[in-house]
């Protein structure tokens, strides 16, 4: 038996990271969908009755080993993976896939739970178990079940395709990523940098035993870079190497694999009859139909599009005003929209940054947590870790009672991936009178400590960790019975509620006044900053719904219609974008093919998301500041009707339970100042 099948003997049953060894995985995969494998036959071939309890329940229960096993292994592909991990991922996806689909497609199996889900009338069920019965019924339609024999073997082999293909995908976007480096060695190239970006990127070049600068990809050091420096050509280079990531002449380009992804996914939703990949996943939406998607987005685009377009010509004629640019570029962007805010505002990053310790922004997050929901977070360091940068926690409630693990992974590294993120190494559930309590991990790429100073934020930085803190507040505060329903397990468009809505304490005063305090001195961030934070929110807001509301139609262009015909991704993507471009096109760069969120993440056909949540949590937050931003009665509503709920319950119910009433967009529009 392998070390990673087994109940690991470790604090809370915590994972084991460091006797873990990469050839341990294999095994261990094999016995576990064995294992797995050998609780679904029990399952299907019961000669008792189907019920609930031996049908059901027992399906959400069985491979638990296995979840566990790949929740440790696929989280260190993505926070910290190597060529062998790689390979193990490549060997494994198509395993899993078959597994997945021996689940769905087995005949005795479906049968069985189509007994239960048509006495479902019948049964006295919680709410909690009616959604889980539904889930599961619909699961299996939806994965092939009442397909002929020869379909579901087409399945089986587009989803083993398809299983592969998003792997690559990522690994070809991460290569990339990893293998540009702009290496600069002449001081007068680095003007407008910032003291830290240039010490940091010292602090690299040194670490490669070069002399001068190294600036990456890496969102910490590439960001900076287009915001700050001065040199025009330079950031014309970087930005163009960022837009060709998947997208050049070399064994990582991924156009082939975009175009074959997005015509699996479209024959596999034929193949269940749905008309197009859109139709099959929005289905198990909150927005329901690619119909809805699209009013929602053009909805968005015809309020945005005319403040957007003033926005772009007043950073146009600032940009001709102050340098004498006539036609702004992409690489022109970040830095003049920099320049203009500090104008507008007297506010930069620079000036905000000291403020923002990461330690301190840390402990804030906490704070919050604790005023809003009772929970207490302490350090420990008897819980075993995957990389010395990462931080455990024990959460504990008002009565000192364990409420999770909490794991957190601030800084780049190679073999991590770019971006933040939440994830969770343990589900919570309840199972033979024991309450499990989840392990819960973000990720993120933060500006490191450097030799003089420590880790300081961002005000960008500020809010992802908040909003990761908030999918971890999702995943903390479980309270469901099964863990298929646990959590973050709940419709793409309602995920990004917790997270979104925790943001907004990064503006107001009494939270801020909680962490924001000088890492030097002690002081707390003046009144006036705060207020220029608040005032500058809604800075180009037109332009960055404009933004969010493109990639949003891109995803629905590769997704909600027949995409067989699709020949020139490029010239494809150009048309997506007719009705949102400002900037002009570059020829050599492309969005599809570093397109992770929809090509290797859970967002094909869900990108409208972020926007849509956007509106649930204006309207959310906008109870809090009626009622006060620490208000305990609300803050207990969100958590006992939302955050505790995970998928118990279709998000509509539960959002108007803790509101009253349907979202309106109206709170977002105004709160982002785009409503006249």
């Amino acid at each position: 038996m392998s070390i990673l099948t087994q109940h690991f003997e470790t604090v809370h049953n915590t994972a084991p990271f460091s006797k873990i060894k990469n050839e341990d995985y294999i095994p261990a995969f094999d016995e576990a969908i064995a294992r797995t494998r050998a609780e679904i036959d029990a399952i299907a071939t019961n000669t008792e009755a189907a019920t609930f309890e031996n049908t059901i329940a027992a399906l959400s229960f069985s491979g638990m080993t296995l979840d566990r096993l790949s929740t440790i292994f696929f989280n260190l592909h993505s926070a910290e993976t190597n060529d062998e991990l790689e390979k193990i991922a490549q060997d494994v996806a198509p395993k899993l896939s078959a597994l997945g689909n021996d689940i769905t497609l087995n005949f005795d199996l479906f049968t069985r739970v189509k007994d239960v889900y048509d006495q479902k009338d019948q049964l006295d069920l919680t709410v909690e178990q009616t959604t889980l019965l539904t889930k599961n019924y619909k699961d299996f339609v939806r994965n092939g079940a009442l397909l002929a024999d020869d379909k579901k073997e087409q399945l089986r082999a587009i989803d083993a395709e398809l299983s592969l293909l998003k792997l690559k995908y990522g690994e070809h976007v991460l290569a990339d990523t990893n293998a540009y480096e702009l290496h600069l060695t002449n001081e007068a190239d680095l003007s407008g940098l910032p003291d830290g970006v240039i010490e940091a990127a010292a602090g690299l070049a040194a670490s490669q035993d070069k002399t001068g600068w190294i600036f990456t990809l890496d969102y910490p050091s590439y960001i900076p870079f287009v915001t700050y420096a001065d040199n025009r050509e330079l950031r014309k280079t970087i930005t163009i190497a960022a837009g060709k990531k998947g997208y050049q002449d070399n064994e990582n380009n991924n156009e082939a694999i975009v175009l074959k992804i997005t015509k699996l996914r479209f024959e596999r939703a034929q193949l269940l009859g749905y008309e197009t990949h859109a139709h099959f996943v929005l289905e198990e939406r909150m927005a329901q139909n690619p119909t809805q998607v699209s009013e929602f987005l053009t909805d968005l685009l015809i309020k945005a599009k005319p403040a957007a377009q003033d926005e772009f010509q007043e950073l146009t004629a600032f940009a001709q005003e102050t340098d004498g640019i006539t036609t702004l570029e992409k690489w022109d962007g970040a830095y003049y929209s920099e320049k203009l805010k500090q104008k507008k505002f007297q506010l930069d990053d620079e000036q905000l940054k000291p403020y923002f310790k990461l330690e301190h922004v840390l402990n804030g997050a906490f704070e919050v947590a604790g005023r809003l929901f009772g929970l207490h977070f302490k350090e420990v360091q008897d819980i075993d870790k995957y990389h010395p940068d990462v931080q455990t926690f024990e959460v504990t409630d008002e009565a000192g009672k364990l409420v999770a693990v909490f794991y957190a992974d601030f800084f780049p590294r190679k073999g991590k991936r770019n971006g933040a993120w939440m994830t969770s190494f343990k589900s919570q559930y309840q199972k033979d009178g024991q309450d499990e309590r989840p392990h819960v991990s973000i990720v993120c790429n933060f500006t490191p400590a450097t030799a003089t100073k420590p880790s300081l934020l961002t005000f960008n930085e500020v809010t992802t960790l908040f909003h990761e803190f908030g999918h971890a507040l999702h995943g903390m505060l479980a309270d469901t019975v099964y863990p298929t329903l646990s959590g973050t397990s709940v419709f793409w468009d309602f995920v990004e509620l917790p997270s979104q809505v925790m943001e907004n304490w990064c503006y107001e005063q009494e939270a801020l006044a909680l962490f924001a305090k000088h890492y030097e001195t002690g002081e707390s961030i003046p009144m006036e900053l705060v207020e220029k934070i608040r005032e500058s929110a809604s800075f180009l807001e037109g332009m960055a719904t404009l933004r969010q509301v493109s990639f949003g139609l891109l995803d629905m262009g590769w997704h909600g219609q027949d995409p067989t015909g699709i020949q020139k991704l490029k010239q494809f993507e150009n048309e997506q974008f007719a009705s949102t471009q400002l900037y002009p096109d570059i020829a050599e760069n492309a969005m599809s093919p570093s397109f992770s969120h929809i090509f290797n993440g859970g967002y094909s056909s869900g990108y409208y998301s972020y926007k849509w949540a956007e509106v649930l949590d204006a309207d959310a937050f906008d109870y809090f500041k009626q009622n006060g931003i620490f208000n305990k009665e609300i803050a207990t509503k969100f958590k006992d009707t939302v955050l505790s709920k995970g998928g118990t319950e279709h998000p509509m119910t539960l959002y108007k339970r803790f509101r009253g009433q349907e979202p309106k967009p109206e709170a977002l529009l105004k709160r982002a100042g785009l409503l006249k």
